[in-house]
């Protein structure tokens, strides 16, 4: 492959996701046009100019609402223009001014209406219930949304096993489906069944209909085709487990080395949670394998799966993939069990020009012995940084640099994955080096 093929092919994946990006603010702009046209601004008294403030910021806070559910979809059009990193890291960001959004929506609202009717704050609150169930519901998505917010903090995050968080953060859906009613039977903008219904209308059947398509049906309807199975369960020597799947047709999964999927093993311990681990090898047409190493309580628990347990899996995800580089001959650099991804590059139909293999101790070394014969079949420099963890930097007390092992690095795309604090040191590293920024890929293990 050319450069200047690399050039184009990054230059429409570049296109199509700003395109994305701008969708957003467009969706905001002709919501709040909506709003005006009916009259928003038609304000007699700063009461009113302060009541109509209220009633664009809850258009804007439900407008980013559908934009996370769509985030987190993960239809491929989304996955394939941000990779699942940036789109949950998207999601995350816009959860904060969503809830502020929200509480400025409802607090103006409700004091301003308090003045109105001359009542307290309390009251009117009460006296909304007045006028129909859907409110009740309003005010409950609210104190949902708040719950989710609050549980989101890194603080509380740190302190909860994923699980817990996860099971948590599903009663967002719950939110989602309450706030929806007082918009269409009470809100002034959508009640006259005209061009802003319908705008409203589309914006939450594709939202709703894209999260229930990629996360429910797909899946259901994979899960029946390909008949997906746990084929054996191999413990290796560093502790970690290699988990073999056989099935059918799995080569119509369009799976590319270095993606991930979230698989769910249907057990009787399992199969409430889904968890996302890559593929340790290029996918074949009837299998595909996953290495774990244990770290939580499900990545422990299975070196005890049985052959035979059926699995779903959602995905291929990610674009950490060699169709992210720019120039052939990639740099990989990778920490513990984030070897699983450059395992499966190491196949790809480019071969990297490097691998850097960052392990405590060899014996801890997850699919070492496989890497090191794929890099010698390949012609690919292995490089195994090998000792205790340094206090600056990302290697060992020695100071290795990406510079020092790859001469030409700068030139080259850097491929990363590991746990997110070593992750950034070896960006920083190669950001110093003379990699662009956009040469630089991320796959971070971390929640």
């Amino acid at each position: 492959m050319t450069h200047a093929t690399y050039a184009r092919r990054q230059a429409a994946r570049s296109w199509w996701r700003d395109g994305l990006e701008g969708s957003i603010y467009l969706l905001c702009a002709i919501g709040i046009a909506f709003a005006i046209a009916d009259g928003a601004l038609l304000a007699t008294s700063a009461l009113d100019g302060i009541y109509a403030a209220g009633r664009l910021t809850g258009i804007v806070a439900a407008i980013l609402v559908l934009v996370q559910m769509t985030l987190i979809s993960r239809a491929p059009f989304v996955e394939r223009a941000f990779g699942h990193d940036r789109v949950a890291a998207v999601h995350t960001r816009l959860g904060k001014p969503v809830v502020i959004l929200m509480l400025v929506h409802a607090g103006i609202i409700t004091v301003v209406s308090a003045q109105y009717d001359g009542h307290s704050v309390l009251s009117q609150s009460a006296a909304f219930w007045e006028l129909g169930w859907f409110m009740i519901a309003a005010q409950a998505a609210l104190g949902i949304f708040l719950v989710i917010a609050a549980t989101s903090l890194v603080a509380v995050r740190r302190r909860w096993r994923y699980e817990r968080w996860h099971a948590v953060h599903l009663l967002v859906y719950v939110g989602v489906a309450a706030a929806v009613p007082h918009q269409f039977l009470e809100g002034s903008t959508f009640r006259d069944a005209g061009a802003a219904w319908w705008f409203w209308l589309v914006l939450y059947v594709l939202a709703l209909g894209s999260f229930l398509l990629w996360r429910i049906v797909v899946p259901a309807i994979r899960t029946s085709a390909h008949g997906l199975r746990v084929a054996s369960v191999e413990p290796l020597a560093d502790g970690s487990t290699s988990i073999v799947l056989a099935g059918r047709g799995l080569d119509r999964l369009r799976a590319r080395p270095g993606q991930f999927m979230l698989w769910r093993f249907l057990d009787r311990e399992r199969w409430t949670e889904a968890h996302p681990y890559s593929l340790s090898r290029a996918p074949e047409a009837d299998t595909l394998r996953l290495t774990v190493k244990p770290s939580g309580d499900h990545s422990r628990g299975l070196a005890a799966l049985r052959p035979g347990t059926r699995v779903v899996a959602e995905g291929p995800l990610g674009v950490f993939t060699e169709d992210s580089a720019h120039a052939p001959g990639a740099v990989l650099v990778a920490a513990g069990i984030g070897i699983t991804p450059m395992r499966a590059l190491l196949e790809g139909d480019d071969a990297p020009a490097a691998l850097i293999y960052r392990v405590r101790s060899r014996s801890e070394a997850p699919l070492l012995d496989e890497v090191a014969a794929l890099a010698a079949e390949r012609g690919v420099a292995l490089h195994v940084v090998e000792g205790p963890r340094a206090s600056t930097g990302w290697g060992t007390a020695a100071g290795e640099t990406l510079a020092s092992l790859v001469t030409d690095v700068a030139d080259r795309d850097v491929y990363v994955c590991g746990p997110p604090a070593w992750t950034a040191r070896v960006r920083d590293d190669a950001r110093a080096a003379g990699v662009p920024r956009h040469a630089i890929h991320e796959e971070r293990f971390g929640w």
